[in-house]
């Protein structure tokens, strides 16, 4: 049975490329944890949650998006994350999104299922509470049609905040399976903790 007999909105995934990366000094979605670029590894781990996977970026960085991935640019420009959410959902009114940042090098699929897996779609989004402060974690989370509406009267309010967004409104919030797999990485410093964390990991497998 499908999504849409179910009445139930399809998923889509979102990567999160759009940023700046000011306090990194380089590219956070071009830094390669697994292999390849994480923009580029994050799409591929969302294609088996998600019916359609697209790459969210500025429009001048489009064109330099892999072609055999899907390019969505801003068009709530100048916003941060909360421009690039409003944009795909205003592309596809009818459809939910999983919205993944660029900067979660320890993301995992059972992150992914157990978020899959708890949506409701009557709130207008299910969201990860930070293991860290305690808050909705905005950037690995499920945006249902209707915070479309919500998110626009937000901005309307001048605020343009999604976790803001989410703390003030009706959503799930859910305890994270694995914690770690929720850890932003904005530094130097976050980097050298991560490959830490990714290099004890590894060693423990091949054990």
């Amino acid at each position: 049975m499908t999504s849409k007999e179910n009445n139930i909105p399809p998923l889509y995934g979102l990567v999160l490329a759009g940023g700046r990366s000011k306090r990194m000094g380089k590219d956070k979605d071009l830094m390669e944890w697994h292999g390849k670029a994480q923009r580029y590894y994050a799409a591929d781990m969302l294609k088996d949650f998600c019916e359609e996977v697209f790459i969210s970026c500025r429009p001048e960085q489009a064109k330099d998006i892999d072609i055999s991935y899907l390019a969505l640019p801003d068009t709530f420009l100048n916003m941060g994350p909360y421009g690039a959410i409003l944009s795909a959902l205003r592309t596809q009114r009818d459809k939910a999104w999983l919205i993944v940042a660029c900067d979660l090098p320890l993301l995992n699929e059972k992150t992914l299922a157990f978020v899959k897996a708890q949506r409701d779609v009557h709130k207008i989004a299910t969201s990860y509470q930070s293991p860290y402060d305690g808050l909705p974690e905005p950037l690995i989370a499920i945006w249902e049609p209707d915070s479309y509406a919500t998110l626009l009267n937000f901005l309307g309010q001048g605020i343009s905040c999604p976790r803001k967004v989410l703390i003030n409104s009706d959503i799930k919030l859910l305890h994270p399976p694995d914690p770690e797999a929720l850890m932003n990485v904005n530094t130097v410093e976050d980097v050298a903790k991560a490959q830490e964390i990714l290099h004890k990991r590894d060693t423990q497998l091949h054990q």
